[in-house]
């Protein structure tokens, strides 16, 4: 029995019982479950499982990926990642912040949340500019 059929079985397994959670949610209403949270917790604990499973997965086949391919690409790669979040966090600016609920954000969490958006305008610009420079070299080449 190949692993595509075990997978298959299993999430024929986890369907049907996340279907029988909602069920039983659904039964109890909607206030009750505002109310008490009564039959959350198998849709939980299904969430959790899928969670693991997908986790456990993307894990063994990364490592798996990268004991196969060139490992020099693989470090090259998270190289310059690791450099465009140092690049963003040195850029970020972090200042003690009043919250809505009247605590303070620390200058720390400031700054790592400036990081966080840093990179990612960072990233997106470097998507984007990959992407027009793709489009350009195969227009220049046709």
């Amino acid at each position: 029995m190949g692993l595509h059929k075990i997978l298959k079985i299993v999430a024929l397994i986890l369907s049907v019982a996340g279907v029988i959670s909602l069920a039983m949610i659904v039964s109890n209403g909607d206030d009750a479950v505002k109310a008490t949270g009564e039959g959350l917790d198998g849709f939980l604990y299904i969430a959790y499982i899928m969670f693991a499973l997908v986790l456990f997965f993307v894990v063994i086949f990364v490592l798996k990926g990268i004991l196969a391919g060139d490992i020099k690409k693989t470090l090259i790669t998270v190289g310059a990642f690791l450099a465009v979040v140092i690049i963003s966090y040195v850029t970020a600016d972090g200042s003690e912040t009043l919250m809505k609920d009247g605590k303070t954000l620390s200058e720390s969490g400031s700054r790592w949340i400036s990081t966080g958006i840093n990179a990612f305008v960072l990233l997106g610009i470097i998507a984007i500019g990959s992407m027009t420079f793709s489009g350009v070299k195969k227009l220049i080449s046709k």
